[in-house]
C-alpha cells in the first residue's frame, strides 16, 4: 500500500508522471515506490516542497539534531541545500525558504543573504531555464557537474571507479532508477549531508578520508566556475555559497587532527 506522504507528493507534482519528469527517474520506478526511497527524499523535497521529515519520518525526526552534534547538524543543512540546488532547479517553495534564510554577521551568513536575495528575485521559469542552460544545455551544459571530468577531463574515468569502491565500503549503494554517475555534485552532497548527520555510519576520520579524497580535490573549482558561468543569475550565488562553505570544511578537518 503506497504511504500517504508519497500520495501527497504525487499529488503536489500534477500525478505520478510529473514526479518522475521533476526528479530525473522513469514513470514506471515512481509508480513502483511504497514509500519514498532514501536516496530520493531530498530530490522529492525539492520537487515538492514536502519536508524531509514528512516524507520519511523514519530517518528524518524533527528530534534528530538533538542526537546530531549541533555543529554537524549544521553541516547537514548546507549539504542538503547544495545537493536540492545541483539535483535540479528549485521548485518556488524552495525559492521562498530560501528567501527566508540569511544574516550578515558571518561570511557564510552573508552568502546566504545573497542567495536569499537572489531567490526572493527568481521565478520558477527562469530558474529552470537557467538550471538547463547551466547543467544540461543542447549537447551539454556550461558546467559538467562531475568529479571525473574535473579531475581527467574525461567521464566515468578513474576517479569514479575509486568513488564506487569507497562507497561500497561504506555500505552506501546506488539507486538503480538513478541515471547519473555517483560522482555528481549533487549525489555526493548528499553523501556528505548523510555523513554529517549519522544516516550513514563513518567515524570522522572516514568522512575526512571522504571529503579529502572525492570531494576537496575537484567541487570547490567547480562553485567557482559556476560563480563565472555564462548563464548563472539566482546560480551565481549558489556558486559563492558552495565555495565558501567547502573551504571552511576543508579547515576544519585540518584542525579536527
Amino acid at each position: 500500500m503506497r504511504d500517504a506522504s508519497l500520495d501527497r507528493a504525487i499529488d503536489v507534482a500534477g500525478g505520478v508522471a510529473q514526479l518522475a519528469r521533476k526528479i530525473g527517474v522513469a514513470q514506471p520506478s515512481v509508480s513502483n515506490w511504497n514509500r519514498v526511497p532514501a536516496a530520493r527524499v531530498i530530490a522529492v523535497e525539492a520537487a515538492t516542497g514536502i519536508s524531509r521529515q514528512e516524507l520519511r519520518p523514519d530517518l528524518y525526526r524533527e528530534s534528530e539534531s538533538c542526537a546530531v552534534d549541533p555543529l554537524d547538524a549544521a553541516r547537514e543543512r548546507e549539504y542538503s541545500l547544495l545537493a536540492r540546488l545541483l539535483a535540479r532547479a528549485p521548485s518556488g517553495a524552495l525559492l521562498g525558504e530560501i528567501a527566508q534564510c540569511g544574516d550578515e554577521e558571518t561570511p557564510l551568513g552573508r552568502a546566504h543573504s545573497a542567495l536569499a536575495r537572489a531567490a526572493s528575485d527568481a521565478t520558477v521559469a527562469g530558474v529552470d531555464r537557467e538550471y538547463f542552460e547551466l547543467f544540461v544545455g543542447l549537447g551539454r551544459g556550461d558546467l559538467l557537474p562531475y568529479g571525473s571530468y574535473y579531475l581527467t577531463g574525461f567521464l566515468n574515468e578513474r576517479p569514479l571507479s575509486r568513488l564506487r569502491d569507497d562507497l561500497a565500503a561504506l555500505g552506501i549503494e546506488r539507486v538503480e532508477s538513478n541515471l547519473e554517475p555517483e560522482d555528481h555534485a549533487a549525489t555526493l552532497c548528499e553523501i556528505m549531508a548523510g555523513l554529517a548527520a549519522g544516516r550513514f555510519p563513518a567515524s570522522e576520520q572516514a568522512q575526512r578520508d571522504f571529503f579529502e579524497k572525492h570531494v576537496a580535490p575537484w567541487m570547490g573549482r567547480m562553485f567557482a566556475d559556476l560563480e563565472q558561468a555564462k548563464h548563472a543569475n539566482f546560480y551565481r550565488p549558489v556558486g559563492a555559497l558552495g565555495r565558501l562553505f567547502l573551504e571552511i570544511e576543508a579547515e576544519a578537518f585540518t584542525f579536527a587532527n
